[in-house]
């Protein structure tokens, strides 16, 4: 089972793979019944006897062609807003490594408090913060103090509060 709940349960490009499937089933069962109902219409030997079958034949062509161009408009649509939406992605992440850089740089923090800085907006622990910098936990969390005190902070939790409420305050994906 999978617990992601950011995980869909089917990636965004197989689901644009069978919507186009749908769409090319669609045209081929249009193009099926267009062509039996030419056939009927040009080949029968009585225009006059299958007529109301050849129209509601026709009708069922004219709305499989809506519905394709329906369908067709809606994926490009889709796959336009997730283009939109992973560029803008790529744009906020940008953006918040610079927004980190310039508020780690109004703090004064170290190179060492800013790969701390970094962990703890990560949510690591301070134990595997001090695994992965080589150092004591002890030296960890006097970092972490340092941290707080520059950022004008209590602790992690109003950090962390703090660049939340900066990604926050800009809409990322506009409606449409």
């Amino acid at each position: 089972m999978n617990n992601d709940p950011h995980k869909t349960s089917q990636p965004f490009h197989e689901r644009a793979g069978t919507l186009w499937g749908l769409l090319i089933i669609q045209i081929i069962c249009t193009l099926f019944f267009l062509s039996d109902v030419i056939g009927d219409l040009l080949f029968a030997h009585d225009i006059f006897a299958e007529f109301d079958h050849d129209i509601i034949e026709f009708l069922v062509v004219i709305a499989l062609s809506v519905s394709i161009a329906y369908t067709a408009i809606q994926i490009r649509h889709m796959l336009q807003r997730q283009r939109r939406i992973e560029q803008q992605i790529k744009i906020a992440s940008g953006a918040f490594i610079s927004m980190l850089d310039q508020y780690f740089g109004e703090w004064k923090l170290t190179p060492a408090e800013q790969d701390v800085a970094l962990f703890l907006i990560k949510g690591m622990s301070f134990t595997d913060i001090a695994n992965l910098r080589q150092t004591r936990e002890g030296t960890v969390k006097a970092q972490c103090n340092a941290i707080y005190n520059k950022a004008n902070v209590s602790g992690r939790p109003q950090l962390l509060s703090f660049f939340i409420e900066e990604l926050l305050s800009e809409e990322l994906i506009t409606p449409n």
